[in-house]
């Protein structure tokens, strides 16, 4: 299989675990909007994890409350990153945990901005307790596990010569 062969399949994998991560991130959304709205917290592990509903009209505590504009453009920006770097990181095995966490982070960034377009809001469910972390969904959960994936991957894993690929000085293989 040649090089642009490999990365079209790269590509085609990246639509297919997008969609079924947005897919799954959504469909929770729905029971906690049919479930949750308007009902009282349910206990999962009491005085630690509820099911709480929460319709957020910004980011992670609190912060830029209705700025869909701003999401929307870090969305885009996010995607555009994302989308290069799969296109120019080579389809080496050793760069496998990179690649999903592009997967999931992207599937983190849609499935809240399918939200703020269809309803002006991120719907939000869960609630962490005994630090009173800020309610959050399963998109949530992606972009943080995908970030930290990324963020330990990066300071343990990979090398700085690991991400030549994203050089603008030519194509480095």
């Amino acid at each position: 299989m040649n090089q642009k062969t490999k990365k079209i399949t790269v590509l085609v994998q990246f639509l297919i675990s997008v969609t079924l991560l947005t897919g799954l991130d959504q469909w929770t959304k729905y029971l906690a909007v049919r479930h949750l709205k308007d009902q009282a917290d349910i206990p999962l592990i009491p005085n630690v994890l509820y099911l709480h509903y929460l319709e957020n009209r910004g980011a992670a505590f609190g912060l830029f409350q209705n700025q869909f504009i701003f999401f929307g453009i870090i969305t885009v920006v996010i995607l555009c990153a994302v989308l290069y770097v799969l296109w120019r990181m080579p389809v080496k095995r050793k760069y496998l945990l990179l690649r999903i966490i592009c997967f999931v982070i992207s599937a983190g960034a849609i499935g809240n901005f399918i939200d703020r377009v269809r309803l002006n809001y991120v719907v939000d469910f869960i609630y962490f307790s005994p630090i009173n972390f800020p309610v959050f969904n399963v998109a949530d959960i992606y972009v943080v596990v995908s970030m930290a994936l990324f963020l330990i991957s990066f300071l343990f894993l990979y090398k700085e010569e690991d991400f030549a690929f994203l050089s603008w000085k030519g194509n480095v293989k």
